[in-house]
């Protein structure tokens, strides 16, 4: 077998099998704020920084794109990756509970993780080999260097970087992945 450049011969002057490349599997990593749970609206009460957070309500269609999402494509590689302090922290882990998230979608609940810092979620996800991430700020999706598929959750249709699609709700999350994108 003829030696290609910069390549080194095994035993028996054989180049040495190195199998097959790895192929990445398919990782969701989602943010809640905005992309699971609806953002404050006013009613300061309901959100998770007000005195009723449990009653704070899902984005509408976030629990069954999940579920088909978690069973399908991923196959159980769903994260949900939050940027929040320890009192944020516990009222959406006290959320998911309430809500049932886990039985609901198939996302298990040691795949739930929090940062401190928004641009702490990038190495979250290089560690977990996020290859697509859904969140409603452009500025974290930024961040998110390792991850080649973004999605700017009820974004506009506007210019954005490359590897950022805007999308207006979780049909069309499911939509664009289904295309590959």
């Amino acid at each position: 077998m003829k030696q290609r450049r910069g390549q080194r011969l095994g035993q028996g002057g054989r180049v040495p099998y190195r199998g097959v490349r790895a192929v990445r599997e398919p990782v969701l990593g989602v943010d809640v704020g905005g992309v699971l749970v609806e953002p404050a609206d006013g009613d300061v009460d309901t959100s998770f920084f007000g005195r009723r957070p449990l009653e704070t309500p899902q984005v509408v269609g976030a629990f069954e794109a999940l579920r088909g999402l978690a069973g399908g494509v991923f196959g159980g590689r769903v994260h949900l990756v939050s940027k929040a302090g320890p009192k944020v922290e516990r009222n959406t882990r006290d959320w998911l509970a309430h809500h049932r998230f886990g039985a609901m979608t198939g996302v298990a609940e040691e795949h739930v993780h929090f940062v401190r810092e928004r641009q702490d979620k990038a190495g979250v996800c290089a560690r977990l080999g996020v290859t697509h991430f859904v969140d409603d700020r452009l500025d974290v999706l930024g961040f998110l260097e390792t991850v080649p598929h973004r999605y700017l959750f009820g974004g506009e249709r506007r210019e954005l970087p490359p590897g950022i699609v805007a999308v207006a709700g979780w049909g069309a999350v499911v939509a664009e992945i289904a295309k590959g994108g």
